[in-house]
């Protein structure tokens, strides 16, 4: 008989997963309303750099005329692909769609990665990027970024040399706070021996006429051997709670990513909807030409407000960093007291700061009333 000791010993877990930290994600409508006691309706959600204004009139009524949820979606995504292929311009040989950008990253470190390879990250970034690596057991090399959060390209050169890394990821515009990579600071870095994981999920609002196609690189993957670039429908499309973004990986990769994915990845919803978008390029120009304009807007007023400086952004957010006064209290306050709910940082290189997605012109018009009557408390 084996006693209770060994049997738990047989069922320990790897140490790199018991330790790993926990990712913290931003809540729903639902659960942030209950939690304020006030109706969904009622709230002014810009914590998770969501679109306001949802998907184009074309998604709803592709998702409202479905024919067939209840067959298995096609585990290959030829419509999508084909769409994605008139869409960027990339053969989609060189295309793979993913639950999400969020989805793809994982993937990525579990083809290319063994464990206690290493990885260059430049935080303050996505933080799925080390969540990621830390649960594919890799060795995660930070190279901070400057105190205008430009990448360090001597040092991320340098810490290449030292640690060989298999991947380096790069985020343009950069989430928390919006900066572009220089042109000729990437091209630099693309000359490491290293994939360069090249993450544009808000490209478009860098671009707004050209949603993002006079800004990406997304065109030269298929002729670099070291080019990843994500993309996502959650920021230009309004399509965040059907999950579906899609990378574009050199060919040499793909034959592996293909055995490697769930077999059945993206749902028929999400396909249906993304395709329907992508159709419906006009509304995505309208709209992102409207938040982009809102974004200049917010940030003119939020230069008015004496404990807030916020940063230049090319996102669809702006980054402000708290003077004088509590941040995560400055939080609170317009979550309990205007149901206005903002995201709050409290990490190395982001102390006392909130990043403000933007929303709506009433929403915007909300938020800086609210923070202009806050200047009294």
């Amino acid at each position: 008989m084996y006693s209770n000791k060994t049997k738990r010993d047989s069922m320990k877990l790897p140490e790199h997963i018991t330790n790993l930290p926990a990712y913290t994600p931003i809540e729903p409508f639902d659960i942030l309303s209950a939690r304020i006691g006030r109706s969904p309706q009622d709230i002014i959600k810009l914590d998770a750099n969501e679109n306001p204004y949802g998907m184009s009139p074309r998604a709803r009524k592709a998702l409202a005329e479905l024919e067939f949820p209840h067959i298995y979606p096609d585990p290959e995504s030829r419509a999508l692909r084909s769409a994605l292929e008139a869409f960027t311009s990339v053969p989609a040989a060189n295309l793979l769609p993913g639950s999400g950008a969020d989805e793809l990253i994982d993937l990525i470190m579990r083809v290319v990665l063994e464990p206690g390879q290493a990885i260059i990250n430049c935080p303050p970034t996505f933080g799925m990027y080390a969540f990621d690596a830390d649960l594919n057991a890799a060795r995660i090399i930070d190279v901070p970024r400057r105190q205008d959060f430009s990448v360090d390209v001597e040092r991320v050169i340098a810490q290449a040399e030292k640690h060989a890394p298999r991947l380096i990821f790069l985020t343009t515009p950069n989430n928390p706070d919006g900066s572009l990579i220089k042109p000729t600071e990437l091209d630099r870095l693309l000359n490491l021996p290293a994939l360069i994981v090249l993450d544009e999920a808000y490209i478009e609002f860098a671009d707004p006429h050209g949603l993002g196609k006079n800004l990406s690189r997304i065109s030269e993957v298929p002729r670099r051997d070291n080019l990843i670039v994500l993309r996502t429908f959650s920021k230009l499309a309004g399509l965040a709670g059907l999950r579906v973004g899609y990378g574009a990986f050199p060919t040499w990769l793909m034959p592996t990513l293909w055995k490697a994915k769930q077999p059945y990845n993206v749902n028929v919803a999400a396909s249906t909807a993304a395709i329907a978008a992508l159709e419906d390029t006009s509304y995505l120009e309208d709209i992102v030409s409207r938040l982009v304009a809102d974004r200049e807007r917010m940030r003119k007023g939020l230069e008015n407000i004496p404990y807030l400086s916020p940063y230049p952004s090319n996102s669809n957010f702006i980054l402000c960093r708290v003077i004088g006064r509590d941040a995560a209290m400055l939080k609170a306050s317009l979550a309990n007291d205007y149901g206005i709910f903002i995201r709050y940082f409290n990490k190395t290189g982001l102390q006392d700061c909130i990043r403000i997605s933007v929303g709506r012109p009433e929403q915007i018009d909300a938020v800086l009333k609210a923070l202009v009557e806050l200047q009294k408390t």
